[in-house]
């Protein structure tokens, strides 16, 4: 049903029926556990060679989320993974910037941005999903940082804040309230996409033991109390029902 101005108000009443049982639901959180169902989805958040052991950009013990994200996604019908994608030269590469090394800070005409190691170049092993990854349960891969000018921490929307990457209309037109989040890293992309998750109207929960950080002076305690202030919850696995 779209009006003469070519508004689709289908599509709005269902965005505005989505966000208010998802705000309905974020009310009645009783024991800020997740109900795991057809209307929860688990985003696994990058997690890729590059980001394990022996990658460019390595998190330490970056691998040992897989097993913990494997028995995570037996108990969800829906599951999504984000993909760190860049093109060579990546204007987040410090390599794009000469004179400057790794961890060191630009300004870019979206604000500040930390420079990294090349990591998880489109087509390379690197950037290829860990081997022992379970993928076959995944519905959809949502790639990121594929635009040379523009970094993209968030599987929601990139580092200008403006751009989407559709991961929000999926989710919407799936019926999809509550997110659980997991992968790499805690500090960066996984909280990055909890609150943009959480921005969107998605009940948000991040399973701590299923994540592991970089901890980039002292981004990790500052990345957690980002996402308390938007009412993202804390969780184990263990706190998941099974």
């Amino acid at each position: 049903m779209t009006d003469r101005g070519g508004i689709d108000r289908r599509g709005l009443i269902a965005g505005a029926t989505i966000l208010t049982a998802a705000a309905a639901s974020r009310a009645g959180k009783a024991q800020e556990q997740p109900v795991i169902d057809e209307r929860t989805v688990l985003i696994v958040v990058d997690v890729q060679n590059d980001f394990c052991p022996g990658g460019s950009l390595a998190v330490a013990k970056g691998d040992e989320v897989v097993p913990v994200i494997n028995a995570l996604a037996k108990r969800f019908s829906n599951i999504v993974l984000t993909q760190d994608w860049h093109p060579p030269g990546h204007s987040s590469f410090a390599s794009s910037h000469p004179g400057k090394k790794p961890f060191e800070t630009v300004q870019m005409s979206y604000g500040p941005q930390v420079l990294w190691p090349d990591h998880c170049v489109q087509g390379t092993k690197g950037a290829e999903f860990h081997a022992d990854l379970d993928q076959a349960r995944a519905q959809t891969v949502i790639r990121k940082g594929y635009r040379r000018e523009i970094d993209s921490y968030s599987g929601f929307v990139e580092a200008d804040r403006r751009t989407p990457t559709g991961l929000t209309g999926y989710l919407r037109e799936r019926g999809i309230l509550r997110a659980v989040i997991a992968g790499l890293a805690t500090d960066f992309c996984v909280s990055w996409t909890a609150q943009d998750a959480a921005r969107a109207g998605f009940d948000t929960y991040v399973v701590e033991d299923a994540c592991r950080a970089i901890d980039l002076e002292g981004s990790l305690a500052k990345a957690w109390a980002e996402m308390a202030e938007l009412d993202v919850t804390r969780i184990k696995a263990s706190d998941l029902p099974g």
